[in-house]
């Protein structure tokens, strides 16, 4: 316990009791204690006062308080004589009522006068310890100078002064968030539902009545970390005082009985025998080494494995200063206890007490009826520009199906063929409007430059690819009709025709004879329409999410109908079926001037635009020459590409670019998001092997690449010093992207997974750099400021202001499953830590193959974590100054935050990542913004 310095503060709170009730510092209470005297019952408040060091008292303030209890240890109560203070333990009631606003002025003067008498107490007591902790230094001098017994003795008697002030700081409170910390079985990820669970293992897993040591992981639910739950194994048995290899029923329950118990002592012991494997009540350096690369195993992190000597002499160092060589249960207990002190150096977002009454209109009860209207109120909010747009089209369609349809009813094969003929008719006019249309989306040029139009308003050019795949649905139903008409109910009646009917109706139309059903499939109509079906069938199945994504998994050699490069040239069979659909349109049985036939018509201006646009990419292409500047291969099969930067090339954060290797293949072109920001005088993407495509890339550049030098960061590394010459590359862009627009928006929070966070480092370091413009700037209007103040006669110019940044704050949460994944974007992350000091950037890191805070198997991790970045400032997970978390983030609680931190604000929330956390984010956008004043706008990246 230290003693106190000048103004410093203590809280104190005391059960309010009647008038006759004893001196309370001669008494403690256990926290249900009740006291009924004076009608006050469990009522508390809390006196807040300033002890100066000439024993004068200053009293703060008075008000109603949580109960704070003083329990007196045995082993240091104070002697009859008036000894030593004893040390309190300090701990808060769990029941608490508010003192009613007129009680509190009855009994406020009657405990202030009590506090005063209370503080002048502790005050004599202060002054003895702290006379007894001096000449305890003063015999721990003497003792240094008689020899080596006196150090041992003043090392053990500072660390029993050590224990005591650990044992006076332990709440019940710290007691409990601690408790939290030594999970040894996590429901979340392991779906375990309990006992009952662990008895349906015992009888799968046990053998004449026994569980064997080696199954016990698997039968408590612990089987991906097999290693650590058999020293939980042994150290349970070590304290039967038995080494046993297999344990019974009973045996069993015991065990799991212990592992979830309740209690913070039982729990820290058995963590405690974990590391304790002799049994001396000591740990050693050794075995903090031990339990550190168990750890590290149980949570796949190699590199930590590496470091435990050092971590393992960081843990020693912070609990063992007296340097007597081990540290025992009470020290590990004050490392958890003291765990969120050191974790203060990365809260996941500070806020205010207004989290406590966000939004409290949006908790009321509403009728169902009413909940209904607010959702269809707010989805037609949020998708008023699809709705409009699908709407027109849909409109369009429907009323070329019924032109063609009412036109054909007029026509004389009606009476032959039916309804039959006008279905197929108006289904071949919407599919020769959306073979035209389904080629605007894709016209990335265009799309771009429109972005930046006024269009963009009313327009979602973010969803141009789901746009592209709405039509392909609708094409799809159109061939159905179309061809399922004709073939199935068509030209059988044209076949079965009376010759009468076939005179009167249909001869002008086909001038021949009546004609057989081969003769109708075998002529140019029927030969192109067939080969039409099957080359889009080809197409549309392997641009499916099955075959593209390569989750089909077909024998050799049929493997290669998988994968992008599968779809890609797949996808280029549209050149042969848009001239086999002008050829189609040419032939016509009911239409036989070529100037009735308009199927070129809808063709010709998307067919152009199109083209054009791929011809000025092939020229565009050619005239990007770009040399490699590095190249480097980093843990994940991630391959980072840094090249130089044409002086036409210019782009925005958030954009993407295609990017083709001749050596891989003359003809493919792959989209990557840009990682470089815009002022930077390079490029730089990030590559993840994910196809047959980036395999052979990652592939041909390996080949060149060399070990790093000391210093150097990845695995493989080569840059133009290197003697091999790197593989040429060609790059075309840029291209717009929904992050390009992140700067309208007062917050951002940017969340990627995995490689998903490639489109958001542009962003932070965009956002960088106009910090730093900014406080540029701002000094040099402060600088001409002073020098105008002293040359007022001068005529100097005022620096020009610059356009203020719109966004205030930015949160970037990456999510990812391997530890070597942080060493993709380190220099980026360590760049903002420290030099964004306006804290304008927070990042957050999230180690999924990592148990979740809390459990015990990461409980020494975050122990180790947060030591090492108090003394060095440096994450041991990612090696960044940014703290790794662990598990995956509560996307519900850091939505919540956001909006209670950031009131009335606009937040843009971009995702990067796989499809299901997309949906998630989507929805709980949704419903935040139902609640709030703060609106949230969701945009997904597509890849």
């Amino acid at each position: 316990m230290r003693p106190f310095s000048k103004h410093d503060r203590r809280r104190w709170s005391f059960d309010s009791v009647s008038a006759e009730r004893n001196a309370i510092g001669s008494a403690s209470t256990s926290p249900g204690t009740e006291y009924s005297n004076g009608g006050y019952g469990e009522e508390f408040v809390e006196v807040t006062i300033d002890l100066q060091d000439d024993d004068t008292i200053v009293l703060r303030s008075v008000e109603p308080a949580t109960a704070i209890n003083v329990d007196i240890s045995d082993e240091t109560a104070s002697t009859a004589g008036g000894g030593m203070m004893t040390p309190v333990s300090i701990s808060r009631s769990p029941t608490m009522k508010r003192t009613s606003s007129n009680r509190l002025r009855q009994f406020s003067q009657e405990l202030k006068a009590e506090a005063v008498a209370k503080a002048k107490q502790l005050s004599q007591e202060l002054k003895r310890f702290s006379w007894s902790r001096s000449f305890s230094g003063t015999l721990t001098t003497t003792n240094h100078q008689n020899g080596g017994g006196g150090l041992v003795n003043s090392a053990l008697e500072a660390r029993a002064l050590r224990k005591q002030r650990a044992q006076l700081d332990r709440t019940r409170s710290s007691a409990q968030r601690a408790l939290r910390g030594l999970r040894f079985i996590s429901n979340k990820r392991t779906n375990f539902d309990g006992w009952n669970d662990v008895q349906s293992n015992f009888e799968k897993l046990s053998k004449n009545g026994y569980i064997y040591r080696s199954d016990f992981a698997q039968c408590i639910g612990m089987k991906d970390s097999n290693e650590f739950a058999l020293e939980l194994f042994d150290a349970l048995s070590r304290r039967r005082r038995q080494r046993v290899e297999k344990i019974n029923h009973d045996e069993l329950y015991e065990y799991w009985s212990q592992i979830n118990d309740e209690s913070f002592d039982s729990r820290l012991q058995i963590f405690f025998d974990i590391v304790d494997k002799n049994e001396d009540g000591r740990i050693t350096e050794e075995e903090v080494q031990e339990i550190i690369m168990l750890s590290a195993s149980a949570n796949k992190l190699s590199r930590l494995k590496d470091q435990a000597e050092e971590y393992a002499a960081l843990i020693m160092e912070e609990l063992d200063p007296e340097r007597l060589g081990y540290i025992e249960l009470w020290q590990l207990e004050t490392l958890l206890l003291q765990k969120d002190t050191y974790l203060n150096y990365s809260q996941a977002l500070s806020y205010t007490s207004q989290a406590l009454s966000q939004n409290l209109h949006g908790l009321r009860q509403n009728s169902r009826i009413h909940r209904m209207s607010s959702d269809c109120v707010y989805f037609i909010q949020e998708n008023w520009k699809r709705i409009w747009v699908l709407f027109l089209w849909v409109m369009i369609m429907l009323g070329l199906f019924l032109w063609k349809f009412f036109q054909y009813k007029q026509k004389d094969a009606f009476h032959v063929m039916g309804y039959c003929l006008l279905t197929a008719k108006g289904a071949a006019e919407t599919l020769k409007f959306n073979m035209a249309l389904i080629l605007f989306p894709v016209c990335r040029n265009t799309i771009t430059w429109l972005r930046s139009t006024r269009l963009s308003y009313f327009v979602p050019f973010d969803d141009n690819i789901n746009f592209h795949k709405t039509i392909a649905g609708a094409i799809v139903v159109g061939v159905i009709l179309h061809v399922g008409d004709h073939i199935a109910c068509d030209f059988p009646r044209i076949v079965r025709a009376t010759e009468y009917d076939y005179n009167r109706y249909l001869f002008h139309y086909f001038q021949t004879k009546q004609p057989t059903y081969w003769d109708l499939v075998k002529g140019p109509e029927g030969i192109t329409g067939i080969l039409m079906v099957i080359l889009m069938t080809i197409s549309f199945i392997l641009a499916t999410r099955w075959f593209r994504r390569n989750l089909v998994k077909l024998p050799r050699p049929f493997d290669r109908l998988t994968g992008f490069n599968a779809f890609w040239y797949s996808h280029h069979l549209f050149i042969i079926v848009y001239v086999l659909l002008i050829l189609h349109g040419l032939f016509l049985y009911f239409a036989k001037p070529w100037y009735v036939h308009t199927t070129w018509m809808y063709l010709a201006v998307p067919v152009l635009l199109y083209g054009g646009e791929r011809t000025l990419r092939y020229f565009r292409s050619g005239s990007y020459s770009v040399r490699l500047l590095k190249v480097a291969i980093y843990p994940g099969n991630v391959l980072t590409l840094q090249m130089s930067k044409p002086s036409q090339f210019r782009y925005k954060s958030g954009q993407y670019m295609f990017v083709q290797c001749p050596a891989v293949s003359p003809f493919e072109w792959h989209p990557f998001s840009i990682t470089s920001a815009p002022e930077d005088n390079y490029i730089s993407i990030h590559i993840r092997e994910l196809g047959d495509w980036t395999q052979e890339l990652k592939k041909k550049f390996s080949e060149v690449c060399q070990p790093p030098v000391a210093g150097k960061s990845g695995l493989l590394r080569a840059d133009e010093s290197t003697k091999t010459s790197l593989p040429k590359l060609l790059i075309d862009g840029p291209y717009g992207a929904p992050a390009q627009d992140y700067m309208k928006y007062d917050v951002l929070l940017l969340v990627g997974l995995g490689i998903g966070a490639t489109p958001f480092i542009s962003i932070l370091k965009d956002l960088l750099n106009n910090i730093v413009k900014m406080e540029e700037h701002a000094d040099s209007i402060s600088d001409f400021s002073r020098s105008s103040e002293h040359s007022t006669g001068s005529n100097s110019e005022t620096p020009r202001r610059k356009k203020i940044l719109k966004t205030t704050n930015a949160y970037f949460y990456w999510v990812t499953r391997e530890q070597g994944s942080f060493d993709w974007f380190k220099g980026v992350m360590n760049e903002v830590a420290e030099l964004d000091q306006r804290g304008v950037i927070e990042m957050h890191n999230y180690l999924t193959s990592v148990y979740e805070e809390g459990d015990a198997r990461s409980a020494l991790i975050t122990m180790v974590q947060a030591l090492n970045h108090a003394k060095n400032g440096v994450d041991i997970v990612s090696g960044t100054r940014v703290r790794t978390h662990f598990a995956r983030p509560n996307w519900k609680k850091v939505l919540s935050k956001l909006s209670s931190k950031h009131t009335n604000a606009r937040i843009g929330v971009f995702y990067c990542g796989v499809p299901v956390l997309g949906k998630e984010l989507s929805k709980l956008c949704n419903t935040f913004n139902q609640k709030g004043s703060t609106k949230f706008e969701f945009h997904k990246e597509h890849f």
